[in-house]
C-alpha cells in the first residue's frame, strides 16, 4: 500500500471517529456503518414527509469491506454478491435499530451518496430504489463549491479502497443523491428474519 493511501485511509478513520460513525456489528460481512442525526432538510418520502430536524439514521459504507471490483471492471458476480451483502447489512442494520434505545425516535434511514446518478439509466440506482428507497437530488447544504470538496473527498476514497472503481469515474462528473426510508417501512421490509 502506498504512503498516499496508507494517510487518505488513516485520515478517513480519524474523520469517521470526529462524526460519530458506527461500527455497530462485528459481523464480518456487513458492508455498512452508521451515524444517528438530523435531517437537515424535509425529507419528501412516499410513504410520508419526515420534517427537517427530524431524528434519521445515516448509512455508510464500510469502505474496507465493500466488495472490490474485478480488475477487469464490474461483473454479475460482483454485483450479485455486493446485493448479498448489502441486504444483508440492511438487516443487521435494522437489528440494531429495534434494539438500540437511543435510535427509538429515528424517522428516516438513508444517506448521501455519489456512486449514482439521477439521470441517465444507474444500477446502483435501481438496486436502491428495488430496495425501497426513495432516490432524491442532493440537498447542497454548502452549495456547490461544498459539494465539490465532498466529491473531491470521494474520489480519493474510491482511489483509495477500490481503485478499479475510478476508472470511469472523473472526479468532475461525479454527481451526489440522496436515498431515504421511512423508518416504519425500513423495518417492515428489513425487520424481518
Amino acid at each position: 500500500m502506498n504512503l498516499l493511501r496508507l494517510v487518505i485511509r488513516r485520515f478517513d478513520g480519524w474523520l469517521s471517529r470526529q462524526y460519530h460513525v458506527e461500527e455497530f456489528t462485528d459481523d464480518p460481512q456487513c458492508i455498512m456503518r452508521i451515524q444517528a442525526g438530523r435531517a437537515a432538510h424535509g425529507l419528501s418520502l412516499p410513504e410520508g414527509a419526515v420534517p427537517p430536524g427530524s431524528e434519521v439514521l445515516f448509512l455508510h459504507m464500510w469502505n474496507e469491506r465493500a466488495p472490490l471490483i474485478p480488475a477487469d471492471g464490474p461483473t454479475l458476480d460482483w454485483a450479485l454478491a455486493t446485493r448479498r451483502k448489502m441486504i444483508h447489512s440492511l438487516r443487521l442494520v435494522a437489528r440494531h435499530l429495534q434494539a438500540a434505545p437511543s435510535l427509538k425516535g429515528v424517522q428516516a434511514i438513508g444517506g448521501v451518496t455519489a456512486h449514482l446518478t439521477l439521470k441517465e439509466a444507474d444500477g446502483g440506482r435501481a438496486m436502491l430504489e428495488h430496495l425501497g428507497f426513495a432516490v432524491i437530488p442532493y440537498h447542497r447544504p454548502a452549495g456547490a463549491f461544498g459539494e465539490f470538496w465532498e466529491n473531491f473527498y470521494t474520489w480519493w476514497l474510491m482511489w483509495t479502497f477500490n481503485p478499479v472503481s475510478v476508472r470511469h469515474r472523473s472526479l468532475f462528473r461525479l454527481q451526489r443523491s440522496e436515498f431515504w426510508m421511512s423508518a416504519q417501512k425500513f423495518l417492515e421490509k428489513f425487520g424481518k428474519t
